[in-house]
């Protein structure tokens, strides 16, 4: 089996982080074109994009403003002319106490909704428009197994997010298999990234390795080859489904 992606323009969110960098220099390996998202790293997403290189490019954008998440899409557009798959990897963990008062616990949720699921629609909403002209298209999400299994009080909202977006990608594809457009989302647990490092370090990493059934926590290059074996095509018939990468913490 080999997969090929050259020709294949990739955006990709949020991927100068753990998750993200090791994603797009396994697809780059295979040839892919990414289109490297960033917030505030913008030298680290530059020197990313070189050290992949495929005439990949970074491209800066504040996902927390949706509309600045519809004008990454029409900017890497713009550029490529052509986008062929969209990774929603981008994503807050951001605690929020149900203690706090109204207005700062409203302010957190509308932050974390924003990033972890209505940019995440734009850019999906952008994609499907595009993929529609251009013969169809591949939408992957990252999302949580916080989506499933739910979360801590404390990270209410993100699990409100992520079980979101897996219900949009559920959408997606039921609504837009028929013009060659597929969806699917991958649900990491526990994975070893700046975002959760806080969170190990606060729980106890044997805390964690208590909840999983290997004795290893996940690592990003752990879920960077499901990325690539669904931006291959060679996993559309799976549109729709959710993949678990949580080291047996959550089995369905």
């Amino acid at each position: 089996m080999q997969i090929d992606l050259r020709h294949k323009v990739i955006l990709f969110t949020g991927a100068t982080g753990g998750i993200g960098e090791t994603s797009v220099r396994f697809l780059a390996r295979y040839g892919a074109t990414i289109a490297v998202h960033y917030h505030r790293q913008a030298d680290t997403a530059r020197i990313l994009a070189r050290a992949i290189g495929n005439d990949s490019r970074a491209f800066g954008a504040d996902l927390s403003s949706p509309v600045e998440a519809e004008r990454l899409f029409r900017q890497v557009q713009t550029v490529y002319r052509r986008i062929h798959v969209l990774v929603n990897n981008a994503g807050s963990y951001e605690p929020s106490p149900m203690s706090r008062r109204l207005p700062s616990w409203l302010s957190d949720w509308n932050r974390t909704m924003s990033i972890n699921l209505t940019s995440a629609a734009v850019l999906c909403r952008c994609a499907i428009a595009h993929f529609h002209r251009r013969g169809g298209g591949r939408i992957i999400q990252v999302a949580s197994r916080a989506a499933l299994r739910g979360d801590t009080e404390d990270y209410l909202a993100y699990a409100a997010a992520k079980g979101g977006m897996v219900a949009m990608s559920k959408t997606i594809a039921r609504a837009f298999g028929k013009h060659n457009i597929q969806s699917f989302v991958i649900a990491p647990g526990y994975v070893r990234t700046r975002m959760t490092q806080a969170y190990i370090r606060k729980k106890g990493e044997r805390t964690i390795l208590n909840e999983l059934a290997l004795n290893k926590i996940t690592d990003p290059g752990d879920v960077a080859p499901t990325i690539v074996f669904l931006a291959s095509g060679l996993m559309d018939h799976a549109t729709g489904s959710t993949i678990d990468i949580n080291a047996g913490s959550y089995i369905r």
